[in-house]
This record gives structure tokens, C-alpha cells and sequence, in this order.
């Protein structure tokens, strides 16, 4: 299973940025897995941002990015999304997906005035 990232960038506090991950391989039903986005800060531990079942009925979010992140999923592209609203300077991070036991190489989400 191949997951790549996209949608990083550079944007101003209080700005939004739609993450993509899209995935990939032989054999392998995306509807089947629940996925997660996960980020990494510099000089911090990797952490959970937010998690989608495998139908996209159920989501869960770190207390952090509550009320300003969206993570949906389009099982019929094989593509989950987050939607980052109101960003602010310590959502500055490396953003990674994960499913099915792979991980995206992930994409830098920089957050500065």
C-alpha cells in the first residue's frame, strides 16, 4: 500500500489548507481501513491529529485541533482529506497519513505571519 500526501504549504495564522492522501496498491480496499492523521513538530514526539472509521462514520480529534479540523474520506477515490481551519503557529508540523499499516511520507504545513 502506497499513501501520499498532499496540500502542504505555507500560510498565514487564522488561514486553512486541505491536506490530501491518496492511496494505492495491489489488492488493497481502502473502505476496508479506518485512517488517521498524524504530525510532527520540530524537536516534538509524532501525534494523533485525527482519526476516520473505514464507512467515514466516525471521526475523533485531539483536543488541539477540536472545532478548527476536518478529516473526512472519499473511499470511491481512495483519498482521505483534512480540512485545517484557523490555523495557528503550533499546528506547524510535518503531516503524515496512516492506514493499513503504511505511512505517507508526509507534507510540511508551515504556519507563519
Amino acid at each position: 500500500v502506497q499513501l501520499v500526501e498532499s496540500g502542504g504549504g505555507l500560510v498565514q495564522p487564522g488561514g486553512s489548507l486541505r491536506l490530501s492522501c491518496a492511496a494505492s496498491g495491489f489488492i488493497f480496499n481502502f473502505s476496508m481501513y479506518g485512517m488517521r492523521w498524524y504530525r510532527q513538530a520540530p524537536g516534538k514526539e509524532r501525534e494523533l491529529v485525527a482519526s476516520i472509521s473505514s464507512a467515514g462514520r466516525s471521526t475523533n480529534y485531539a483536543d488541539s485541533v477540536k472545532g478548527r479540523f476536518t478529516i473526512s474520506r472519499d473511499n470511491a477515490k481512495n483519498t482521505v482529506y483534512l480540512q485545517m481551519n484557523s490555523l495557528k503557529l503550533e499546528d506547524t508540523a510535518v503531516y503524515y497519513c496512516s492506514g493499513a499499516s503504511s505511512w505517507g511520507p508526509g507534507t510540511q504545513v508551515t504556519v507563519s505571519s
